[in-house]
């Protein structure tokens, strides 16, 4: 069966992305749980109207980060979290939470897709965050502290 994709699914694909895959898999795990259509040809232009869309706004977001990027090289930002004794957090610090504070306290609006981590920060101090996107990269420095 041909499905699109809706959002990206591990080991099958990318959003947008048209896949042929069992017809159980896809009417009984995928299309119940939002994560696919059955590829229609109606459906097909949708999304590639949609995926247009989504690609014209990602260039838009990226050559905003190149204009601020300068602006984010070297910054830190401080954060503040609930942690224990030892220094581990207790709910980890994710892109989206990072790109959150970064507009809070610096007034830039950056993409948390851009924002590099590996997994999310779990310990109190100083981590060094990476930005990519436009093909250039820059570095700043998060610092997380407990709340007292």
């Amino acid at each position: 069966m041909k499905i699109i994709l809706l959002k990206d699914v591990a080991k099958l694909g990318r959003q947008y992305e048209v896949k042929e895959v069992s017809s159980g898999h896809a009417i009984n795990l995928l299309i119940p749980q939002g994560l696919a259509l059955s590829a229609t040809p109606d459906v097909v232009k949708r999304l590639e109207i949609k995926k247009k869309q989504a690609d014209s706004e990602r260039k838009i977001h990226e050559d905003l980060l190149v204009m601020n990027l300068k602006d984010l090289d070297g910054k830190t930002l401080t954060i503040l979290g609930k942690a224990n004794e030892k220094g581990h957090l207790f709910a980890g610090l994710h892109r989206e939470a990072i790109a959150a504070e970064l507009q809070k306290q610096t007034e830039l609006q950056v993409d948390p897709s851009f924002i590099q981590l590996e997994h999310p920060l779990k310990e109190l101090g100083e981590h060094v965050v990476e930005v990519k996107g436009g093909g250039k990269s820059v570095k700043f420095k998060v610092l997380i502290e407990a709340v007292k």
